[in-house]
């Protein structure tokens, strides 16, 4: 036995171990990754570490993250499209290229014609400062990035009904101790796992756990009471538990007196609406809307949790203040143990929107509309506010304009808008007009094979800075893993660029934490107040939950105690009608089926990254369509055969899945898998008139065999 683990010392002739972060969902959990040299080659494990939000959990995608940043397939130099080919160039040449092309654009185009589109995914450094460089170095008003496709509706429905949007109005800490949730629109168990355990704690103090889903998911599998509603009808769902609330007097009268406007108009209208009608609309039948509502209404305590079934659609703005029209008549915000959480998707999700990508805003949560706004980030920047672009256009909305000859370059970093937008044929086709695309990915991307060039970027493990969890706490990423190649990280990418283009002394940055010293600064005073936060603190600290205005300051777990962030400090109700402004697609006798979307553990996003991971592919290798199996019979679609799923849009071919839980009028398509198994090529263009976020939840289709 001890020649043995001599001989096993022997072959283990090292081992270092890294400090970073999960790249994939929000709750972005601390990780080690531990490289063994073994004789000839490299092993890798990866083990969780102690956190404030998962201590330490892991789930199959954090532990097999590794697989894709080793990946054969990682771009690791700069290429450029020669004749239909990519070739190898230098990264001088690269820029070369960039510095050309886009003066020439601007030249010929104007200097809107150019835009700049980003991710959810990069740092809050990298976030902060490609809103920057479109602003500053390019000086264009197009910028918006792929979070407008994820949390878009809660963060309006926040800001508005709030006057503020932090994801979560308090810690994932008091989740266990509330006495009844409800979770709408959101399958935690397989998009956020290690968020799971909270509510199962809480089921195990005795809350009373309600799901709205149309489907029967691991997350509704904890639910005491699932509503199967019809997709698209959370609205009017949210009308009918109202509707009881008020009835039943389960109201707080002095919370909405002293701290909400609106209720009296909500109320009239609530109260005119009929519970058969609102069965008839949503397909959850009235004893489940009043026990829903009774239960809810009759706690203490009580919380509310959306995400992207609800969110995705085109009134999903209007649908998400309504769930929180209901947190404001109970009383049940700036409490312990009561509140709203908006689910993020993206492992950035909530930072990545808060300092600057969006077409409208600027850093801290700034409107770029404001004058006062562009006044002290211009001063922080160091220019004329004059010289700020005013507001552009929605992501979507931008290959609308590169479809109408208005924009003819694109600097795109970290997405994939070929698969992740709606109407994503069209998507492709706008993309192909453009006479420059610059691309920054750690792969061939689907949407990066259309680029004239692409350059390589750093992953979770190479790249260091702070990102925002769903919690609002901002967490450093550690990352010491050296790049592979010639590949750079996305600010250093970004100071390159803005270099050659002459901008330089706006840009003099040489390291993330120099870039988040100047966000500091720039946020100061805003709703998202970062200043009281430093690398040295989140060393220390583990993570601090913004606000944080000074450095002293503690951070801010639960908000809304005293007061809302509108400037009298009071909530605003809104009417929120069973009908749509932006009328839904609905099912007809062509197309007699909804189609709703979503994910899978194993996969993240458009799974550029995970489809890399073998451990995670070979979970999940190919799309499906999950069918209720009188819906298949009725069809003469067997059971694991290749059907043909269309719409007015075009037609996907996927892997029939049945399953008795989800609704006979419903099919399901995840929405990681692109060309001919790309769902959003299904998806139509309609937007949510409020944040323009696509209707990804509801397509009416239609189903046949691929004979």
């Amino acid at each position: 036995m001890l020649k043995y683990f001599r001989t096993k010392q022997k072959e283990v002739q090292s081992e270092k171990i890294y400090d970073t972060q999960c790249p994939f969902c929000s709750m972005q959990c601390k990780l080690q990754l531990i490289e063994q040299s073994v004789v000839s080659r490299k092993q890798y494990k990866t083990v969780g570490k102690e956190n404030p939000t998962t201590q330490g959990r892991l789930c199959i995608k954090g532990m097999n993250a590794y697989q894709h940043a080793f990946n054969r397939e990682r771009l690791k130099y700069p290429l450029l499209k020669v004749n239909g080919e990519f070739v190898r160039i230098t990264w001088d040449q690269a820029l070369e290229q960039i510095k050309a092309h886009f003066t020439r654009i601007q030249e010929e185009d104007g200097q809107n014609a150019l835009a700049v589109y980003g991710s959810a995914s990069i740092t809050n450094e990298e976030a902060y400062l490609l809103g920057k460089f479109a602003r500053v170095a390019l000086q264009t008003k197009y910028i918006d990035y792929n979070g407008r496709l994820c949390m878009s509706a809660a963060a309006s429905a926040a800001s508005q009904t709030f006057g503020m949007d932090r994801g979560f109005t308090n810690s994932l800490s008091e989740v266990p101790l509330t006495r009844c949730i409800i979770l709408a629109g959101t399958n935690i168990a397989e998009c956020q796992p290690t968020m799971m355990p909270y509510f199962e704690k809480a089921k195990e103090n005795g809350a009373f756990i309600i799901a709205i889903d149309p489907r029967e998911t691991a997350t509704t599998k904890l639910a005491d009471l699932h509503l199967k509603l019809k997709p698209g009808t959370d609205a009017a769902l949210a009308n009918g538990l109202l509707k009881v609330i008020m009835e039943e007097n389960y109201l707080d009268e002095a919370f909405i007196q002293d701290r909400a406007h609106g209720f009296n108009e909500v109320k009239d209208y609530v109260l005119s609406l009929k519970l058969e009608d609102i069965e008839k609309i949503t397909g959850v039948s009235m004893d489940q809307i009043r026990k829903a509502a009774i239960i809810f209404g009759k706690e203490a305590t009580g919380m509310i949790f959306t995400a992207r079934g609800v969110e995705q659609q085109t009134d999903g703005s209007a649908a998400v203040r309504n769930f929180l029209n209901i947190l404001i008549a109970t009383g049940k915000l700036g409490k312990p143990n009561c509140g709203y959480g908006a689910v993020t998707g993206q492992g950035n999700g909530q930072g990545a929107r808060e300092h600057g990508q969006k077409a409208d805003q600027l850093p801290g949560y700034r409107s770029i509309e404001n004058e006062e706004h562009r006044a002290y980030v211009a001063n922080v920047w160091g220019i004329d506010p004059d010289e700020l672009p005013r507001k552009g256009v929605s992501a979507y909305e931008i290959f609308e304009k590169i479809n109408e000859g208005d924009i003819t370059g694109m600097f795109l970093m970290c997405s994939n808008p070929v698969v992740s937008n709606p109407n994503a044929a069209f998507v492709k086709k706008a993309l192909q007009k453009l006479k420059f695309l610059v691309a920054v990915d750690l792969f061939m991307s689907e949407t990066a094979k259309l680029a004239d060039l692409i350059l390589p970027t750093s992953s979770y493990l190479e790249d260091e800075g702070t990102m925002t969890n769903v919690e609002g706490r901002v967490t450093l990423r550690e990352a010491s893993y050296p790049c592979p190649g010639e590949v750079k990280h996305d600010w250093q990418i970004i100071v390159d660029i803005a270099r050659v283009l002459g901008k330089e002394k706006y840009f003099s940055f040489s390291s993330a934490e120099e870039i988040f010293n100047e966000l500091r600064v720039a946020s100061r005073g805003g709703i998202a107040d970062y200043y009281g936060i430093t690398y040295e603190r989140l060393r220390k600290e583990g993570g601090i939950l913004w606000p944080c205005p000074d450095t002293e300051h503690k951070g801010t777990v639960r908000l809304f105690e005293k007061s809302f962030a509108h400037h009298d400090g009071k909530a605003k109700m809104v009417v929120v009608t069973n009908k749509p402004v932006v009328p839904k697609e609905d099912v007809c006798k062509e197309f007699p089926l909804h189609l709703t979307t979503g994910r899978v553990m194993s996969h993240y996003l458009t799974g550029v990254q995970t489809r890399r991971s073998p451990a995670l592919a070979a979970r999940n290798f190919e799309s499906y369509l999950e069918i209720h199996p009188t819906t298949a019979v009725n069809y003469l679609i067997p059971d694991e055969s290749l059907v043909k799923v269309e719409s007015r849009r075009g037609s996907i071919i996927v892997r029939s899945k049945y399953s008795e839980t989800i609704r006979p009028d419903t099919v399901f398509v995840p929405f990681h898998w692109a060309d001919s198994q790309n769902v959003n090529i299904l998806v139509g263009a309609d937007l949510d008139p409020v944040c323009r976020m696509p209707g990804f939840k509801l397509s009416a289709v239609k189903i046949s065999p691929l004979n």
